[in-house]
């Protein structure tokens, strides 16, 4: 599957659930304490195909799933640009992470990147104008 159509389908499931709780009323803060990856494991198995390995993509406590798809990561199927005669697929708008080479391509790995997991990074992020849509 491609990054792009991965991120779509992902992003429809982000946005049913968000809707879903909305309609129940939750607030900000409810909303993305829902997100924790305990909570989901057990409520919303189809978001992440980790969670029916109860796998972590992320061993930090207090994981929140919420920005899954994270506002740094920048990918690219056909690629972003060629360094070093790599093509590189991924990067970080922060410099988080680490790459990852395999032949001629490099990938980002965010695996022990913890910011966009963190409910305070959450909460500065957060896009609440669609409460009122």
């Amino acid at each position: 599957m491609k990054y792009k159509t991965w991120l779509e389908e992902h992003s429809k499931k982000h946005k049913n659930i968000v809707d879903k709780l909305l309609k129940k009323g939750l607030d900000e803060d409810a909303i993305i304490d829902y997100f924790c990856y305990e909570n989901m494991v057990q409520n919303e198995n189809d978001f992440c195909p980790l969670y029916k390995k109860n796998k972590k993509c992320h061993e930090i406590e207090k994981l929140n799933c919420y920005l899954c798809a994270c506002p740094y990561f920048r990918f690219n199927d056909d690629g972003l640009y060629t360094q070093d005669q790599h093509l590189v697929l991924s990067t970080c708008s922060i410099n988080m992470g680490e790459k990852i080479s395999h032949g001629n391509k490099t990938h980002h790995s965010c695996s022990k990147c913890t910011v966009p997991h963190r409910k305070s990074f959450i909460k500065k992020v957060f896009d609440y104008d669609h409460k009122n849509k």
